[in-house]
């Protein structure tokens, strides 16, 4: 892995300058109370300014067709991370919007594309079911053809963002007689269909998501994303895009690891507490004059590091155990005040760590569990055999 620094051009440089004034102009203080407010992880002033600033098509489209070079697409990628702009949904637009453009007939593309680049049109995930947890292959929610088009019915889980946007990508059983992998069919549904009903839920961070229910739901066949039956292999590349499989890029400018945007949160909370144990007190003393405390902030700096340092997938397992390690080690040093929560009288760097404490839990399932992809390390990368999950043999 190459750390040495990257030279910007004069040009470069003019746009890293652009854009940071640009965020800083958006993203005001107002916008990230209100975000922190709803939950929502997205602001749509926000969004359609830069839509309409042709920086969502600039992160859309390769440089060979217009858009960001891969370096200005790093430079893009940091910049709204550091501004803290309520970003997170984009992400899945851009990734169910790269799966239409594959596989989609041209009149959806032409009835998508254009509100996709200019912001007016978002896309959420239709994936996870209440009783079905990270195996979605499970799926149960039910198509059934009707004349020239189908008939849904099912509940999804986790389909953030639904109340913002205007289609979800959802997975659906189309023959429960087959193999799970060789009954599944995607389809990208209006969500202003009748017989959708969204129901938001708050998760542990204060984040929203949401359970949509499918009743009765009648969508064309124009809707269907792949071939019938075909839905595993069009889901499989969103799921490798989602678990971070991906083919590294030749001059090392992509976002190192998953959940680096989450992890970046901690960062921030670590470099904060810092300062805050290297100040004064009003004995002049100072924490981090106590051993134990520098060992303590020592220690988590060094997890942090190596956290944020770890490539792919393997990065979303060490970015989100580290948060879950670092988090509570913070609240300790900075004492009793840090478990107070943001805008509350009293807290410690405005409940940043306590913040990061609470999200470290919804990340360990966002796109699959710790567990499923400590799995998939095992079973991809390592080669070793798939878990086995039968009941233990009763002792003889």
């Amino acid at each position: 892995m190459d750390f040495s620094r990257v030279a910007l051009s004069d040009d470069d440089q003019a746009f890293q300058a652009e854009l940071r004034t640009c965020l800083t102009e958006l993203v005001t203080d107002d916008v990230i109370r209100r975000d922190r407010e709803t939950g929502d992880n997205f602001d749509e002033d926000v969004h359609l300014a830069l839509g309409a600033k042709g920086l969502l098509a600039a992160d859309f489209k390769d440089e060979s067709d217009g858009g960001f070079s891969r370096l200005r697409r790093r430079i893009w990628d940091l910049e709204i991370g550091r501004a803290h702009t309520p970003w997170f949904h984009w992400g899945t637009t851009a990734m169910v919007a790269h799966l239409v453009a594959k596989f989609a007939a041209a009149d959806i593309l032409e009835e998508v594309m254009p509100g996709v680049l200019s912001g007016h049109i978002r896309l959420c995930l239709g994936y996870t079911e209440p009783e079905g947890g990270s195996d979605v292959a499970t799926c149960k929610t039910r198509a059934v053809r009707d004349g020239d088009g189908w008939i849904i019915n099912g509940a999804k889980m986790f389909t953030s963002n639904a109340q913002h946007a205007q289609y979800v990508f959802l997975l659906t059983n189309t023959d429960p007689a087959a193999p799970k992998h060789q009954s599944l069919t995607m389809f990208l549904v209006p969500l202003d269909t009748p017989g959708i009903e969204i129901q938001g839920l708050r998760t542990v961070d204060g984040d929203r998501t949401n359970i949509v229910y499918y009743s009765d739901v009648r969508v064309d066949d124009r809707y269907r994303i792949g071939e019938v039956n075909g839905g595993w292999s069009v889901m499989r590349v969103a799921l490798d895009a989602e678990h971070g499989v991906m083919e590294p890029d030749s001059q090392g400018l992509q976002k190192i690891s998953m959940m680096s945007e989450h992890a970046l949160l901690m960062a921030e909370a670590v470099d904060r507490a810092a300062a805050i144990v290297g100040a004064g007190g009003p004995d002049g003393g100072r924490r981090i004059d106590d051993p134990a405390v520098q060992y303590r902030l020592g220690r988590s700096v060094a997890r942090m590091e190596a956290a944020l340092s770890t490539p792919e997938m393997f990065g979303r397992v060490a970015n989100v155990t580290a948060m879950r390690e670092v988090a509570p080690e913070l609240m300790d040093i900075l004492g009793t005040a840090a478990l107070l929560p943001a805008d509350t009288p009293g807290a410690i760097d405005d409940g940043a760590a306590e913040y990061v404490y609470r999200l470290a839990g919804p990340c360990g399932i966002y796109g699959g569990t710790l567990e499923v992809f400590r799995n998939m390390i095992a079973t991809h990368i390592l080669g070793l055999g798939k878990p086995n999950y039968s009941a233990p043999k009763p002792a003889r």
